[in-house]
This record gives structure tokens, C-alpha cells and sequence, in this order.
């Protein structure tokens, strides 16, 4: 079993194209045989990491593949490290604001990914969709949810997953303007087609069953005879 989650709409927000690329994947995967459910997740810490869990208890899966938005990106982020660090710029859903707590008390400082990310950069590339690896998923609640997912698996041998960000998609964006900032202070942020999305998403994972674990590899390489395309690019992340 893969299960893909995604996050209800923040805020005002009319959409969290996290949820609806998840559900597009899931609906690709599944047309070509994998077993996959998509689960939405609450846009609140620590309720998002419950909700992750019982999924978790429920589905037994292999493979676990959580998808958050990164409003301001241009391209798939994926997410190379977990810290266990909650420290909001803006409130959650149920208006908590928590300032530098952990994730985990006692919890290691941080995890990383257990997805093959430079397979998967290349893979997503080759359908060409924009990507990039981020050395950082924030401190908001799609880092909550990275790290308690990567902290459950510690418990959970033979599980993989790893975290995805993903752009705004066009409907969230208006001409001239970003979904967050008025006209006259922004130009248009960048957004992408969810359906691209899910198409990344369907990427990853479908390398991800293919290819041994994301762990670094003295070597830095992926496979012997595979050169990095010039589209695709690494990202420091930011902040959401």
C-alpha cells in the first residue's frame, strides 16, 4: 500500500493544491495497478501528525509520500531534511503560533528523507515538470508533519517516505498579484498546473519503489552513466 497526503486549505485560502495533486496521483497510480489512498490532513500541528499516524496504524503502507504547498516556489521542492523545530510565522488553522518547540521532546535534531530524492529529481525532470531538492522544509506544520512521519518510521521497519512541496496552483494566483500580497506590492507569484503536479508526485513515487533509499551514498551519485539534466536544481526552501 502508498499512501499520499495532503493538507486542507489554509486560512482564507480557497484550495491547498497539496490535497488535490495528492488525489490526481493517487487517481494516476492507481489506473496503472499501484494500490494507493490519499488522506487529508489537518493544517494544524499536531492534530496533522495525528491524523498522519492513524493512517499509518490503519494502512500499513510501504511507502508514505506527504505533500504540502510552498506558496513563492516555482518548481516541486523535494524535501531533503526533517527538523524537529515548530516555529510558526502565522497561526495554524486552530490559531496556534508555537515558537521554537520541538516536534519531539528528546526527539533526534533532525531525519532525513528515506526517498531516493536525486532519482526522483532526475525522474520528475525527464517528464518535464520543474524540480528542485530543498535542504529545508521550514518550521510550519508541513515540517511538523515531515518530521513526525520520518520519527514514526524509525518504529515502522521496512517503511519509506519522505515530504514534497509543491507550488500555488493558477487558481490560487490572479493576474497581477500573488494569493497573498495586493496587486499594486507584487508581481503574480509562481504557480503550477496540479495536474503537473500529480504527474511529479506519480514520479516519485514510482521511483521511490524502484530505487534503494534516499541515505547519502559516499559517492554522491545516483546510478553510473546518469548525468544531471541542466534543468533541474537544488534550493535552500524557506520558510511556510
Amino acid at each position: 500500500m502508498i499512501l499520499l497526503t495532503g493538507f486542507e486549505p489554509l486560512g482564507s485560502q480557497p484550495l491547498n493544491p497539496s490535497w488535490a495533486a495528492a488525489q490526481a496521483a493517487r487517481d494516476l497510480l492507481r489506473e496503472a495497478g499501484f494500490p494507493v489512498t490519499a488522506v487529508e490532513l489537518p493544517c494544524v500541528f499536531g492534530a496533522a501528525g495525528s491524523v498522519l499516524r492513524n493512517a499509518l496504524d490503519d494502512l500499513a503502507p510501504e511507502l508514505v509520500v506527504c505533500i504540502g504547498q510552498a506558496g513563492g516556489r516555482e518548481k516541486v521542492s523535494l524535501e531533503r531534511v526533517a527538523i524537529n523545530c515548530d516555529d510558526a510565522p502565522i497561526p495554524d488553522n486552530s490559531g496556534n503560533q508555537p515558537v521554537d518547540v520541538p516536534v519531539v521532546p528528546g526527539g533526534p535534531a533532525a531525519y532525513f528523507t528515506s526517498l531516493p530524492v536525486k532519482a526522483a529529481l532526475l525522474a520528475v525532470d525527464r517528464a518535464d515538470i520543474p524540480v528542485e531538492i530543498s535542504q529545508t522544509a521550514g518550521t510550519y506544520v508541513c515540517n511538523h508533519t515531515f518530521y513526525t512521519l520520518m520519527h514514526e518510521l524509525t518504529s515502522r521497519p521496512g517503511v519509506r517516505g519522505g515530504f514534497v512541496h509543491v507550488p500555488f496552483a493558477p487558481d490560487q494566483v490572479e493576474q497581477g498579484s500573488t494569493a497573498l500580497s495586493p496587486p499594486a506590492l507584487s508581481p503574480p507569484a509562481p504557480s503550477l498546473p496540479v495536474a503537473s503536479m500529480a504527474e511529479a508526485i506519480a514520479a516519485v513515487v514510482r521511483t521511490s519503489l524502484s530505487q534503494p533509499s534516499g541515505a547519502i551514498q559516499p559517492s554522491g551519485t545516483i546510478q553510473p552513466g546518469i548525468a544531471r539534466s541542466s534543468r533541474v536544481a537544488l534550493a535552500a526552501g524557506s520558510l511556510h
